[in-house]
């Protein structure tokens, strides 16, 4: 691996035997001390995700969903903890609308982050439940000095939500946002982390905090019951992988959308892709017109398995592969017809301990505050992943009982020879599986570290022929593509959530870790 840094960036990889690396630098501290009281890295990666529904709340909450990834040393896992929709979420319910609500309550399916704590820590936790909660219960109630990315998405999402039920008491204490530096404190969400810390989740789904949640929702006409809270599961459903090149590319099966990453990679390799620099015009336009086809594919077909009419192994066919990469024309933009969801908030962190564990993880209340709906008295933020679903009759997708919708939030992961490598995941709405197919190609095609291959200039695929790139990429790279006939619009690395946030864990041939945290985000990475 070529430890060079390439790219600019305030940033240096960091290599230990125990690692940790969040988006936020309180979270990682919260992991890095589970992993120095005897901890694994399950038990950092939950003190972490359990800390950031505190000091990144303009990413995820208490009513987020999230999914994992797993290497207990040994074997694989694959958790998804997404929330399926009300009962009473028939297609008739929304009938008359063009889409389906991006906030409110009309927008709020089962929280599912929750489950995904109590599961992950039963399975492979080695301390106690209620320790992984102290370091968010104590920056609940004695309050934290906001970070400066998170102030600026704070603001703006008060501006967007102000006037949802509930949201101003929990999120604007002063009548507005924090600012950066100053101190945000949340007695309700620390009593909140307390239930369910001491219930082991039963007060979330079946308990005190589940009857608030009803209770609210019954106040605004909103479908959720305490039924649908009880049904509540997370399923252990491994992982779907796709060979590239020496290693082979994990993600969670759909309902997410990780599985474009795996079509983007697979196309790729019946390309000449290799044959070009990493930051050449080629090589980019090579992975833009491969990840068009993927998403085309994934926005036709991706739904609750269980309603899905094209399989995960069809969508992974290599001849399938080879037969899509026959509709890529060097040196021309094509169109194959894809759209792509609105950008979102969400957190992913990663975590990898001396007896060859290693953790993917991410959770997300969706659109930053998720709905904008915040329970009273309880701090609980519901995500908005209903706006997920379809309203077209027929479509995979289509919203109905008991349904998971289509998922942007994916954790990604690595293996070698079946051996445990790379735990990865850029968070970031549709950026997410355009995101892990840059960073896998920079590091396992083009050898670069994980910071590196983090610093590194993004796109994101908007829709036809139109990308988004960072203003970091070369002029000439930007103008030959411009003359491909694609449509480059150019923002600057920190716009808000547009190209995300990446955090790698990488394991060296020595047994130490090395370890990436993304410059675009507040966070960073930590061990010993």
């Amino acid at each position: 691996m070529d430890l060079s840094l390439p790219y600019p960036s305030k940033r240096a990889p960091v290599m230990a035997r125990n690692i940790i690396s969040t988006s936020q630098p309180l979270a990682t501290q919260a992991g890095l001390q589970m992993l120095q009281a005897g901890g694994n890295a399950v038990d950092a990666a939950l003190a972490a995700a359990i800390t950031l529904t505190v000091v990144e709340p303009t990413g995820n909450g208490l009513g987020s969903d999230a999914f994992a990834i797993v290497h207990d040393g040994t074997k694989l896992h694959g958790l998804n903890a997404s929330g399926r929709a009300p009962a009473a979420w028939t297609p008739e319910r929304f009938a008359g609308q063009a889409q389906m609500p991006r906030n409110g309550w009309e927008s709020v399916t089962v929280p599912g982050a929750v489950s995904a704590w109590v599961a992950l820590s039963d399975r492979f936790g080695k301390l106690p439940f209620e320790q992984l909660f102290e370091p968010a219960i104590g920056y609940a109630r004695n309050g934290f000095a906001v970070s400066p990315i998170i102030a600026g998405l704070w603001q703006s999402g008060a501006e967007q939500h102000k006037d949802q039920p509930g949201f101003r008491e929990a999120f604007m204490p002063e009548g507005r946002a924090p600012k950066a530096g100053e101190i945000y404190r949340n007695e309700n969400m620390a009593r909140s982390l307390e239930a369910i810390a001491q219930s082991k989740g039963e007060s979330f789904y079946r308990g005190e905090l589940a009857e608030k949640m009803v209770a609210f929702a019954q106040e605004h006409d909103a479908a959720l019951s305490l039924e649908d809270l009880a049904a509540n599961a997370p399923d252990w459903t491994g992982t779907v992988a796709q060979d590239y090149r020496d290693v082979k590319a994990h993600e969670i099966p759909p309902n997410g959308q990780g599985i474009a990453a795996l079509i983007a990679l697979g196309i790729l390799q019946h390309t000449d892709v290799a044959e070009h620099g990493p930051d050449s015009p080629e090589a980019i336009h090579l992975q833009i017109e491969a990840m068009k086809l993927a998403l085309a594919d994934v926005y036709a077909n991706v739904g609750d398995p269980a309603t899905m009419v094209v399989s995960s192994e069809q969508l992974l066919d290599p001849d399938y592969h080879a037969e899509r990469a026959k509709l890529i024309t060097h040196g021309l933009a094509g169109d194959p017809g894809h759209g792509l969801p609105k950008p979102s908030g969400t957190v992913y962190l990663c975590a990898a301990d001396a007896d060859g564990c290693m953790v993917s993880f991410i959770q997300s209340n969706y659109s930053g505050f998720g709905s904008g709906v915040v329970v009273p008295g309880t701090g609980i933020s519901l995500q908005n992943r209903g706006s997920g679903f379809s309203l077209e009759p027929g479509h995979p997708n289509l919203v109905g009982p008991g349904k998971r919708p289509f998922h942007t939030i994916i954790p990604g992961f690595l293996t070698r020879a079946g051996q445990p490598l790379t735990a990865l995941g850029v968070m970031g709405g549709p950026i997410q599986a355009q995101g892990h197919m840059q960073v896998v190609v920079r590091m396992v095609l083009y050898n670069q570290n994980p910071q590196a291959a983090i610093d590194a200039p993004r796109w994101r695929m908007m829709s036809g022929r139109s990308v988004a790139m960072e203003t970091s990429f070369d002029p000439a790279t930007i103008a030959q593509l411009r003359d491909w006939g694609h449509e480059i619009s150019l923002n600057p690395p920190e716009a808000a959530f547009g190209f995300g946030g990446a955090q790698i864990v990488h394991r060296m041939d020595n047994g130490h870790y090395i370890a990436g945290s993304d410059p675009r985000k507040d966070g960073h990475a930590a061990g010993f």
